[in-house]
């Protein structure tokens, strides 16, 4: 009789949230397509959900604070959150974890090139701090948010970050470079 007990309870923990449909709590999203694991279309109307950033412009190892955040009560359970350059297919940069809800993930052979949820608690706002490489060009922040397993967006964009370069810029903003007119 007790191992009777034992099978039943194993099978019921096992089996039966699959056979009654609950969810899962261990979706993954692909680094490189920012797609779920599962089987379901990407909403296709504006995300109740936008990607803020502390700077427009970076020089390498700046750190740029990047805030998701949850458009009214819409909430989200999982995220991927990376920095892609311009029309670029893999993420540049590195994340600093600072939010208890948030984990890095290795993609492409780099350690916290995104990061993600560290739970499928219901959030409003993660924020997390990006350090910036050399050598990239124009940025955008992209995400993909998982309200729940019938509702995701794929592909939010951030505003766009531009490096600076050559060009220093003073306290008040303005360009330092010279101008020359010829006459």
């Amino acid at each position: 009789m007790r191992r009777h007990s034992c099978f039943v309870f194993l099978f019921c923990g096992i089996f039966l949230p699959g056979i009654l449909g609950f969810p899962q709590t261990n979706t993954s999203i692909d680094c490189d397509s920012l797609l779920p694991n599962y089987e379901v279309e990407p909403q296709t109307s504006a995300p109740p959900y936008i990607i803020a950033v502390s700077f427009d412009n970076f020089e390498p190892g700046n750190e740029v604070q990047v805030t998701l955040e949850a458009l009214g009560d819409a909430g989200f359970k999982g995220f991927n959150l990376q920095a892609r350059e311009i029309d670029g297919d893999v993420p540049v940069g590195t994340f600093k974890i600072t939010d208890p809800n948030t984990k890095g993930l290795e993609c492409h052979n780099m350690t916290n090139s995104a990061v993600s949820n560290a739970n499928s608690d219901v959030k409003q706002k993660v924020t997390t701090t990006w350090i910036a490489p050399h050598d990239v060009k124009e940025l955008q922040f992209i995400a993909t948010v998982v309200q729940n397993l019938e509702n995701f967006w794929v592909g939010i964009q951030s505003k766009t970050l531009t490096p600076m370069h050559a060009e220093t810029v003073n306290a008040t903003g303005k360009s330092k470079r010279k101008v020359c007119f010829s006459v």
